[in-house]
């Protein structure tokens, strides 16, 4: 796995380890991982844009799968839309390359709703659809699942990806995506009893709670390929707006306060569905949800609040 001290990388490479077992799971990345990454499993350095550097990686362990999750997400990528293209775009192609020449079992890139944008159907997002993000990260994604889509049909790589929606975690910190304010929203109300959000009250975006992204995730990895028509899919578990998601958590923290000063990131959240459908996952592989609202909200503040002693 590339990216593995990511937001994704840092709780799934716990779940493939503890299922395949710590070994045979190579965590990598260019900065400094978090301790527990070291405790169960190995990890490497690697810049995805060091083509040889990646070659020998994958020879030297006798790699079969590659799950490539390095990337520069949506507000980072508009601030610096140069180094999106570069880690997001030649990161991939450097990936499927070698997936190609090596002859990999498959490859997993996750894509993001952000590929969908503003003449995309806000309602119930198909999962075949017209894709004109207007986001950088947006545009990354729509090259990687069409690259990678080519890469399979031209040389019969084993290419797959999520079209994963905002992803809400009680381990990992934001990493500088659109939807991090209902990660950011479980800390402020558990620390100081309020919140700013940076979208508006009515912003509704799909989401997804971290144990559901990981079931998911590893659910298309073991899927048999004769079962896919598709190579990238639609997956969610819920849709919802900051003002949603106060309310469920002032169920558990009733002082709680929200309030709202939209930022750049509000149009970007305007260019994305408000809701999508995943029937095509669920046909092909059987995928289904375990979390909704309340169920997640509820988690959260047990595990957040534990972690930081705080009790609410």
């Amino acid at each position: 796995m590339t990216g593995s001290y990511g937001q994704i990388g840092t709780e799934l490479i716990e779940a493939l380890r503890a299922k395949y077992g710590g070994e045979n799971i190579i965590a990598t990345g260019r900065k400094k991982p978090p301790e527990i990454l070291r405790e169960d499993g190995p990890y490497y350095r690697l810049d995805v844009l060091d083509v040889d550097h990646l070659h020998n990686m994958l020879v030297d362990y006798d790699i079969d799968i590659i799950l490539h999750n390095a990337s520069v997400l949506s507000a980072v990528g508009e601030k610096n839309p140069q180094l999106a293209y570069r880690t997001n775009v030649e990161g991939s192609y450097n990936v499927l390359e070698a997936a190609r020449i090596l002859k990999l079992d498959q490859v997993m890139i996750p894509s993001s709703i952000a590929a969908f944008g503003p003449s995309t159907p806000k309602e119930n997002t198909p999962n075949d659809v017209i894709m004109r993000p207007t986001s950088a990260y947006g545009v990354t994604k729509v090259f990687i699942e069409l690259w990678g889509e080519y890469y399979t049909q031209r040389y019969d790589v084993d290419f797959r990806s999520l079209r994963y929606p905002g992803i809400i975690s009680s381990e990992a910190l934001p990493g500088g995506g659109t939807t991090d304010y209902a990660v950011e929203i479980f800390y402020e109300a558990l620390k100081n009893k309020k919140y700013t959000s940076f979208l508006a009250k009515d912003a509704m975006l799909p989401m997804m709670y971290m144990p559901d992204c990981i079931k998911s995730t590893i659910d298309l990895i073991e899927a048999d390929k004769k079962s896919l028509d598709h190579q990238s899919f639609n997956v969610t578990a819920m849709s919802f707006t900051p003002e949603d998601i106060a309310a469920e958590i002032k169920k558990h923290i009733p002082d709680f306060e929200i309030s709202y000063e939209p930022d750049f990131r509000q149009k970007i959240a305007e260019s994305w569905p408000r809701s999508i459908d995943d029937s095509t996952a669920r046909e092909e592989w059987g995928w289904s949800p375990d979390y909704d609202l309340e169920a997640m909200t509820k988690d959260m503040l047990e595990k957040l609040s534990k972690r930081l002693g705080i009790k609410y």
